[in-house]
Order: C-alpha cells, then sequence, then structure tokens
C-alpha cells in the first residue's frame, strides 16, 4: 500500500532520515515510534503529500483514501456536534449535501426537473451503496465511545474545549472510514474509557493503521509492526511494542558487542605499530598492519539510550489522616455529581479515583485541593499535611519571558546547575532544549515544565489529575519509578494502564449513577475483581 523507497530528508542541518526504506501492506496497524523531534511528523506529512522527500521516492495507490488525524484541529464552530462529526464523512458527506440540493431542485419543480430526477437516482444510489442512511446512527456510536452523551450531540461544536474539539476531529475522521488512518496521538484528551472504545474500534477496522501513540498498552493490543526512527535510520520490528522492546535491546547489546571487539582489535594492532614502527626487522610487518588498518571499515561507536531518572527528595511526614471526606456533595444545576460521598486518605496510600465520563472525578480532585467548593459536606486535609496539585491548567502559571531553565531557577533558587538540569532532563528537555523560552513551549512541554516543578518540591501528599497526558513512554517509565519510592500520599486520575497498574492501591470507582464503590487493593485486583478495566467495558 505504502512503499518508502531511499528516502531521506532533512529541514536545514537537521537530518532526520537517510536512504530510508519501509512498507505498509494493506490492513496492518503499524505503530510510528522515535523520540520527540525524530520525524514521526514528517513521517505522516510525507505520506499525505504534504511534504516531498529529498531523495527518493514514496509509492501509494492512486485511489487510497486518507484520514490525517493531528493535535491541530482548527477552530471547530456553528455546527452541531452531530453535523460537524458527519461533513468530515468524505464522499459519502458530499453525495449527502448535494441530495439536498437536489431535494430542492425536485420541489421546486423548474425546467430541469427531468435532469434533477435522472441526478437524483444516481446519487441516491451511490450514498445508499456508502452506508449514508445509516451515517448518523454511526455517528452516533462513534461520539458514544468517544464519551460524548446522547444530549450533548445537537449542541454547537463551539462551546466545547479544546480537548472535546479534538475528539470530534477524530470522530469524523473514524466515520469516513477511509483505506488509511493516520493517527498522532489519539488518545492524548481521552479518558480511559473511551481509550478502550477506541482500542477496540482499531483491532477490528478493515483497513490499514499507523499511529504515534505514548500509551504502551493500546500499542501492544493493536499494532502488529512497529517502525522505529532514530538517528536517520528506519527500522521495521515484526510485532507489537513489547517484542519491539525486547529486540532493540538484542539489537543493542549485539552492536555494542561488535563495536567492542573491533575497538579491542584496533587496540591490539595500533600497540604492536606503535612498539615496533622503528624495529628494521618488523618493519614489513608493520606495515602490513598500518594498510590492513586503512582498509578495515570502522564500526560507529553505538547510540546509547540513556534512562530519564528522577529522584524526590524526602518528603515531611504527614499525620495518619491525610484526607477526609464527609458527606461531600456537589451538582452543577440539576446534575449531581457527588451525594454524600464520605472517606479518608491515610498516609502513603495511593488511591486511583475512576469511572465513566462525567462521574465527577475532577471535580473530587478539586474538592480536596481546595481549589472547588462543595455545595455540602466538608474536603478536610490532616495535620501537617503539604499538598502538591496537578491538573492541565496549572500551566497557566508559567511565565512568559524565561526558559526552561530560568523557570525551574525561579522555583527552585538554592538548587544547582546540575540538579536543574537533570530534573528538566528527566521530563524531556534535553541539551539545549532548557534555553527554549516558554512561549515558544507547545502545550505537551508546558505542562512537562509544570509538572517537574511540582515534583521538585516533594510535597507529602499529591493529587495529580492526568499527568501521564503529553508524555512520552521513557518519561512516563522515570515518573513511575519515581512515584513508585514516593514515600508520601498520592490521590491520581489516570487513563494510563500501565500508570494505574504500578501504582494504585486502593481504587475509588465513582458512578454517574448510583454509590461510589471502594475496593481495598491494587488496579490489578480490582480488574480481577471486577472482570473490566473501565466502568462497562469488558477487559
Amino acid at each position: 500500500m505504502i512503499a518508502f523507497s531511499s528516502v531521506s530528508k532533512q529541514y536545514g542541518g537537521q537530518i532526520l532520515f537517510v536512504d530510508a526504506s519501509f512498507q505498509i501492506n494493506p490492513g496492518e496497524k503499524v505503530g510510528l515510534v522515535g523520540p520527540n523531534g525524530a520525524g514521526k511528523s514528517t513521517v505522516f506529512r510525507l505520506i499525505v503529500g504534504e511534504e516531498s522527500p529529498d531523495d527518493g521516492v514514496i509509492e501509494k495507490p492512486r485511489k487510497l483514501t486518507t484520514g490525517y488525524f493531528r493535535q491541530d484541529v482548527g477552530d471547530l464552530k456553528g455546527r452541531s456536534i452531530l453535523a460537524e462529526t458527519c461533513a468530515g464523512a468524505g464522499e459519502v458527506a458530499e453525495l449527502a449535501d448535494e441530495l439536498a440540493t437536489l431535494t430542492a431542485r425536485l420541489e421546486a419543480a423548474g425546467d430541469d426537473l427531468d435532469e434533477a430526477v435522472a441526478r437524483f437516482g444516481e446519487v441516491q444510489a451511490r450514498y445508499q451503496d456508502l452506508g449514508g442512511y445509516e451515517l448518523e446512527a454511526r455517528a452516533q456510536a462513534i461520539l458514544a465511545g468517544l464519551g460524548f452523551a446522547t444530549e450533548q450531540v445537537g449542541n454547537d461544536v463551539g462551546t466545547l474545549s479544546g480537548g472535546w474539539k479534538m475528539r470530534v476531529a477524530l470522530a469524523q475522521i473514524l466515520l469516513a472510514r477511509p483505506d488509511l488512518l493516520l493517527l498522532d496521538e489519539p488518545t492524548n484528551y481521552l479518558d480511559l474509557e473511551s481509550i478502550l472504545w477506541l482500542e477496540l474500534f482499531l483491532r477490528d477496522y478493515p483497513g490499514t493503521v499507523v499511529m504515534t501513540c505514548h500509551d504502551r498498552e493500546i500499542m501492544n493490543r493493536v499494532a502488529s509492526k512497529i517502525v522505529e526512527i532514530d538517528g536517520g535510520n528506519l527500522r521495521t520490528y515484526g510485532g507489537n511494542y513489547d517484542f519491539y522492546e525486547a529486540a532493540r535491546k538484542i539489537e543493542a547489546e549485539r552492536r555494542e558487542a561488535e563495536y567492542a571487539r573491533q575497538q579491542a582489535m584496533l587496540a591490539k594492532e595500533s600497540r604492536f605499530i606503535e612498539r615496533f614502527k622503528t624495529h628494521v626487522a618488523k618493519a614489513s610487518q608493520v606495515q602490513s598492519r598500518v594498510k590492513k588498518l586503512d582498509k578495515i571499515e570502522k564500526i560507529a561507536e553505538p547510540r546509547r539510550f540513556v534512562e530519564k531518572v528522577f529522584e524526590f527528595k524526602t518528603p515531611s511526614r504527614s499525620g495518619d489522616d491525610v484526607v477526609r471526606l464527609a458527606s461531600l456533595c456537589k451538582a452543577y444545576g440539576t446534575r449531581v455529581v457527588h451525594k454524600g460521598l464520605t472517606l479518608t486518605v491515610r498516609r502513603k496510600e495511593r488511591w486511583a479515583v475512576m469511572g465513566e465520563n462525567g462521574a465527577g472525578k475532577s471535580t473530587l480532585l478539586k474538592m480536596i485541593a481546595g481549589a472547588l467548593k462543595p455545595d455540602d459536606g466538608e474536603a478536610a486535609i490532616g495535620a501537617s499535611v503539604t499538598m502538591g496539585y496537578y491538573a492541565q491548567h496549572v500551566m497557566d502559571g508559567l511565565s512568559g519571558e524565561r526558559t526552561v531553565l530560568e523557570e525551574l531557577q525561579e522555583h527552585a533558587p538554592s538548587a544547582n546547575q546540575g540538579t536543574l538540569r537533570g530534573l528538566a532532563g528527566a521530563f524531556g528537555f534535553q541539551d539545549d532544549d532548557v534555553f527554549k523560552p516558554v512561549p515558544v513551549l507547545s502545550g505537551g512541554e508546558r505542562a512537562r515544565l509544570a509538572l517537574a516543578k511540582l515534583l521538585y518540591d516533594a510535597p507529602n501528599l499529591l493529587v495529580l489529575d492526568e499527568p501521564t497526558n503529553h508524555l512520552d513512554i521513557a518519561t512516563k517509565r522515570a515518573l513511575v519509578r519515581a512515584l513508585a519510592e514516593y514515600e508520601g500520599t498520592l490521590i491520581f486520575v489516570s487513563h494510563d494502564r500501565q500508570f494505574l497498574s504500578a501504582l494504585a492501591t486502593r481504587v475509588l470507582e465513582l458512578a454517574t449513577a448510583g454509590t461510589p464503590r471502594i475496593y481495598g487493593g491494587s488496579y490489578d485486583e480490582y480488574v480481577a475483581s471486577t472482570g473490566r478495566e473501565a466502568p462497562g467495558m469488558r477487559a
């Protein structure tokens, strides 16, 4: 379906890939991986023709239909959520518009009635063949899977937040059913329930899927091939993400061994040459070895992946009762999200707050953090508790003038440069990235900087609302390791199953209808006892 043959691409002095070749076959589910800036989005733009290779050829079928989901969705407004979703359905949407125009012509009964009748029959037949009469029903099913309530879909799409507009843009592309789906981080703004739905949708999708994704589980369960971009090379691995990691480790060990063997041989020959270069009797041997070394193709020193590491300072000890919720109530108009919730969180417990969309997960965290007042009841913090609260809006407090490093220095003036650079590196700001001004940072980079500042403080209570959004897999690993050794108390909402499995020792499951349920064990035990990974979704 898609073939890259000896493709090279660079921007100025930055080389993305050189003489790269790979193939994507019909129906394959492909994960595209590589460090930030390696060129993953460039591969997508090359496939859709928004950019051209500097060298090489990209082959694809002439009539290939493609749906490209990217992080910049534009300003959606002026139509209902349902109408906006249907408008992206490609040929079906165009045929629907033409049918509406033809219907108006038929009703007007003008001079061109015979022509309108003939065209109406052609368009209607094609529209029916493409499933046009089921379009709205399919759109509503997709929107429901992505978290939209039935009563929402008639609302103006312009009233939605950026994250929810992203869901509409994703729904448009899924509804269109193109031959090729290109998905750039499709799970960034989805909750766990929507991710589980999307996972099943993509697994059953009859077309070809190529995606970048920081959710390791969805890459494992959907992808059957991994294409890695790193250091100017593209490598293909026939398996899921776990298979890719294992194979990559074996390859790295082999390259290290080959490099070490050659370095040992070169050192031995160089010592011989140095020792006997003035010995007349050894002159011919020395010259022979010099020529031999000149002809040897030197193995380049292997690129080594350095795991990101972040270590918490030891937090001060809090009292045994860290958070006490007593008959907590909260409603938005007529919609009740919490009614009489009572719970005590004790020192060193790690609570995962779960529930379907609209169950009040973020609302609960806001009340615990003091960012929102309950209508009734109490959310009280215990003795000697110092709290750190992370939500997506905290990045708004970042300075518009400072660089990344200056922002960290302002926050922690007593820390040395090495500590701050290590902190920045653990959250994806490598080398000269620390000199980036805050205004040019992407939303994900701003979120990572805000998270780094919070975690540096090491309060004894962390309240985290979707802390893994925008973090790549390596950074998430570093965060999980740090939080696993964290000696404080943790309350969090997350849609990342690996994060949940690694950290949760208690689960609070909220529901839009019914009583909250408490599971006094880990996330894995919760899944085992309920038979589901999220409320209403079978594992």
